[in-house]
C-alpha cells in the first residue's frame, strides 16, 4: 500500500508543513476537549445527587480518582490554549507544537484512566466491587489495544487485516 500524500508532503514547505501539524492538533484537541469537559462536569455534580451517600469508602475512593484524572485530563487537554497564548508571536510554533502534543499525549492517558476508574465506579454500583475491578480491567485493557498496540502497530506498517 502506498501512501499517496507522501510526494506532496515531500514538496511541502518546512513552514507550511508546521502550520499543518499545528491545524491537526487543534483539530484532535476540538475533539477530546469536549468530550472531557463534559466528563468532568458530570463527575463533580455526583456527590450533590441523592445516591452518593450510599457509596461505600472503597466506591468514594474510586470515585475521587476519577474526578482527579478527570480534571487533570482536562487540565492538560486545554493547555496548548494556555501554551498558545503565552507563545503568540515569538515564532516558536515548532516547540509550541512539541509541548502541545506532549500535553496532549499525557491529557488522552489521563482521560482513558478516568473512563476506567467511572467504568470500574459504574459496575461496582451496579453489581458488585469485583465486578467493577473486572469491567474497570477489561476497559483499561481496551484502551491500551485502541489507542497504543493498535497505533503502534500500524505506525510499523504491520497489515491489520488480509488483503486478498
Amino acid at each position: 500500500m502506498t501512501d499517496e500524500g507522501a510526494q506532496y508532503r515531500d514538496e511541502e514547505l518546512p513552514y507550511k508543513r508546521i502550520d499543518r501539524h499545528w491545524a491537526e492538533l487543534l483539530q484532535e484537541l476540538r475533539v477530546t476537549q469536549a468530550g472531557v469537559q463534559i466528563l468532568a462536569g458530570l463527575l463533580y455534580t455526583v456527590p450533590f445527587q441523592p445516591g452518593f451517600a450510599a457509596l461505600d469508602g472503597w466506591q468514594r475512593a474510586v470515585y475521587l480518582v476519577a474526578v482527579s484524572l478527570a480534571t487533570l485530563a482536562a487540565a492538560l487537554l486545554i493547555a496548548p490554549v494556555a501554551f498558545h497564548r503565552a507563545m503568540y508571536r515569538r515564532r516558536l510554533r515548532p516547540e509550541l507544537i512539541d509541548v502541545s502534543s506532549r500535553s496532549a499525549k499525557l491529557g488522552l492517558a489521563m482521560l482513558a484512566l478516568s473512563l476506567v476508574a467511572v467504568v470500574t465506579l459504574v459496575f461496582s454500583v451496579v453489581l458488585a466491587p469485583v465486578a467493577g475491578l473486572v469491567a474497570g480491567g477489561v476497559s483499561l485493557l481496551g484502551f491500551a489495544f485502541l489507542w497504543l498496540w493498535l497505533p503502534a502497530r500500524l505506525a510499523h506498517g504491520a497489515p491489520m487485516f488480509d488483503e486478498d
